[in-house]
């Protein structure tokens, strides 16, 4: 029988155990997206886990719209991030890179005023945070065919400067309303062009940005992350299992490690799925390492590795409070709950002042609560 505890082969990389780190953003880097020293701390204390997914980076200016996020387009980031893959190797761990382009949920106020790309000419709904606090997001324009070239050349820079900054391999942020999301889905993409219309057509940018990324490092160090079952940012599909089923085909064609799914409960506590998960139709169909996330607690989590359904899983919330929690899991410790208003501040606390189960009683955890859904 297979266990969370077990080794696993992802790609080039081999893991100690399947409890991975899902990429969580915590607004812990400058407000010109720069990473910094707490950040170093923060991602080695979780070098324990089988692999970290690192917050999402953004692969350039024009992709990138969260307040103190991070990117990777330029030397002095790369310099910053080197600081962090080489804490948590020092510590034995691995580390993967997630790239990031936000797509039409970019505000002006990050482009210098400019307007934000997406498939269509859309708007998302309710309000941007900005530095200047929240605001209504502004309408993107359609991204020109001319265009495209230059996107995906962002995402090989973005690879490259992965490498030179550690990182073990890099997953493609393709998920969660995004801007890969917004050509994948039929609500926001309503282009007549090759990346319109057809399934084949609308999962043509994430094949390109796959190729792209895979032709840099190789597949074996390339994954992806998809939300197939979900509603995000207002990006719905009115048919989404062939549209995903279709596009977990073309990624295993490509041969890619890893493909990470994003799928919440229908009654999920943080994010609900509109319809049941697509992990049983897309595990038939895609050859590589599958990877499950959202809600996920350690007694589901072992029943999805024993069945079949995933190879490992990945992990968010409970390793905010619990930076130890591969270790925790094994010992059986109730889990430390963080705080949510400390989630995206810019301090330590709330951040990499959670302790590690040796440094504490059992039974006297910080803030303990049972364990928590995982996926900011």
């Amino acid at each position: 029988m297979t266990t969370l505890f077990d080794s696993l082969r992802l790609g080039a990389l081999d893991l100690p155990q399947r409890i991975l780190m899902a990429p969580m953003t915590r607004a812990r880097g400058t407000r010109d997206h720069m990473p910094t020293d707490m950040m170093v701390e923060y991602y080695r204390q979780r070098a324990s886990a089988g692999l970290i997914i690192s917050e999402a980076i953004g692969i350039s200016q024009q992709g990138l719209g969260w307040p103190y996020a991070t990117g990777i387009w330029l030397d002095e980031q790369v310099a910053g991030w080197r600081k962090i893959t080489d804490a948590v190797h020092a510590s034995g761990g691995r580390i993967i890179a997630q790239l990031w382009h936000m797509g039409r949920v970019v505000h002006p106020s990050f482009l210098g005023g400019g307007q934000p790309v997406s498939a269509s000419v859309t708007t998302a709904p309710g309000q941007a945070h900005t530095y200047a606090g929240k605001q209504p997001y502004t309408p993107a324009r359609a991204l020109p065919l001319e265009e495209i070239p230059a996107l995906l050349e962002d995402f090989r820079h973005a690879t490259r400067n992965a490498m030179k900054a550690g990182f073990d391999g890099v997953q493609i942020h393709a998920a969660n309303g995004y801007l890969i999301d917004q050509f994948l889905r039929n609500s926001e993409n309503f282009r007549t062009d090759a990346y319109g219309g057809s399934i084949d057509n609308r999962i043509r940018l994430l094949k390109e940005v796959t190729q792209a990324v895979a032709g840099v490092i190789g597949a074996d160090r390339t994954g992806v992350r998809l939300t197939p079952s979900s509603y995000e940012q207002g990006v719905r599909d009115s048919d989404p299992e062939p549209l995903f089923k279709r596009a977990a085909e073309v990624l295993s064609s490509i041969g890619i490690a890893h493909l990470e799914l994003r799928e919440p409960p229908l009654d999920g506590t943080f994010g609900k799925s509109e319809r049941p998960p697509l992990a049983g139709v897309i595990r038939k169909v895609f050859s590589g390492v599958l990877i499950l996330n959202s809600d996920y607690d350690f007694k589901r989590a072992q029943a999805q590795i024993e069945e079949g359904l995933a190879d490992a899983i990945a992990f968010g919330r409970p390793f905010i409070a619990n930076p130890d929690l591969p270790q925790r899991l094994a010992r059986q410790l109730p889990l430390a709950h963080s705080e949510m208003n400390t989630w995206f501040t810019q301090g330590s606390e709330g951040y990499s002042d959670y302790p590690a189960s040796d440094s504490v009683k059992d039974g006297e955890l910080k803030r303990e609560r049972p364990l928590m859904p995982q996926s900011v």
